[in-house]
């Protein structure tokens, strides 16, 4: 028999940010004991209180907090509810390894890919500063002291009112879980950044990390999670809420498949290296967010013998 809520409505809280799509979003449920999805991004205190208090709360109201995953704009605010109350706070349980994780071991894998991968030494060293920073930046905002109780995929989690079923969905981001909740009379999944209506989430999952390599296969196996999945709405952190979750997952699997067959045909063109690709994915774009997602593809597609590659002077070079 399936755990009824005893929570109430679903408010999605909206925040502006500086990067595509312009926007992020969390949610807030009410009830006896309300829950916070996710907690926008560190420097919108003000419109956090703002948009908290239209709906007649205020920080220390905040009972739980639940973690889809640990990127920036999903924990900003997180010291925020810490500091006005004492809520419950709740987040995958890959994320407490991760952020264990030694910045000088971290700096060295990410300088070794990146070099591996051809970029020169001014992106290459940018490239290992942002890994860092990041590590650094949210661990300090989800500190895993802060943090209650870790989440396990697959295991039922009572959350104040709710009782989630958590779906490891990786991809976007490697410890990524999608929480599934009956919420008063309807099935709702709350997404965290998958199955966004508008446009699929850039395949970033462990960045520039040794897990690049399995970033594709990751966000197959999350779409197959997906789609195996009942539910009548969708709560995503980028985009609108919507109804249609089996439409979504088609779409986003059709973009990485028209993703991969787009690189492989690059790579078939004489683009021989990540940067090359890269560039020219994202055309006049901003490329720093498909860095990661081309060393992925490019590591995918060599994995099942779509491309080939070797090392020539330290660097790889991919042949199609």
């Amino acid at each position: 028999m399936e755990s009824r809520s005893t929570q109430g409505n679903v408010h999605r809280l909206a925040f502006d940010v500086d990067w595509p799509p312009g926007h992020v979003a969390c949610y807030l449920v009410d009830g006896p004991e309300p829950v916070l999805v996710d907690a926008a991004t560190p420097d919108n205190e003000a419109a956090f209180r703002d948009v908290l208090d239209a709906h007649g709360y205020g920080p220390e109201d905040i009972e739980h907090v639940l973690v889809t995953h640990p990127h920036v704009d999903h924990v900003g605010q997180v010291p925020t509810v810490l500091a006005a109350g004492d809520p419950t706070v709740y987040a995958p349980a890959g994320v407490r390894e991760r952020f264990a994780r030694d910045p000088d071991d971290l700096a060295a894998r990410v300088r070794r890919n990146c070099t591996e991968a051809g970029f020169p030494d001014e992106q290459r060293e940018m490239a290992v500063e942002m890994a860092v920073e990041s590590l650094e930046r949210d661990s300090r905002l989800l500190a895993p002291e802060s943090v209650d109780i870790w989440v396990d995929p697959g295991a039922e989690q009572r959350v104040g009112g709710l009782t989630v079923d958590p779906v490891h969905t990786p991809g976007h981001q490697t410890d990524h879980l999608s929480y599934a909740v009956n919420i008063d009379d309807e099935r709702a999944l709350l997404a965290g950044d998958m199955c966004i209506e508008p446009f699929r989430p850039v395949v970033m999952h462990d960045g520039l990390d040794d897990g690049h390599r399995e970033s594709f296969e990751a966000f197959y196996n999350a779409l197959d999670s997906l789609a195996a999945l009942e539910v009548d709405q969708v709560y995503p952190g980028h985009g609108p809420v919507h109804d249609d979750l089996p439409g979504v997952v088609e779409r986003h699997r059709r973009s990485l498949n028209e993703r991969l067959d787009r690189v492989r045909d690059l790579v078939g063109s004489g683009y021989s290296t990540v940067p090359g690709v890269a560039g020219a994915l994202a055309g006049d774009r901003d490329v720093k967010y498909l860095i990661p997602e081309a060393m992925g593809a490019l590591a995918h597609l060599e994995r099942h013998g779509e491309v080939t590659a070797e090392l020539v002077d330290g660097v790889r070079q991919y042949d199609a």
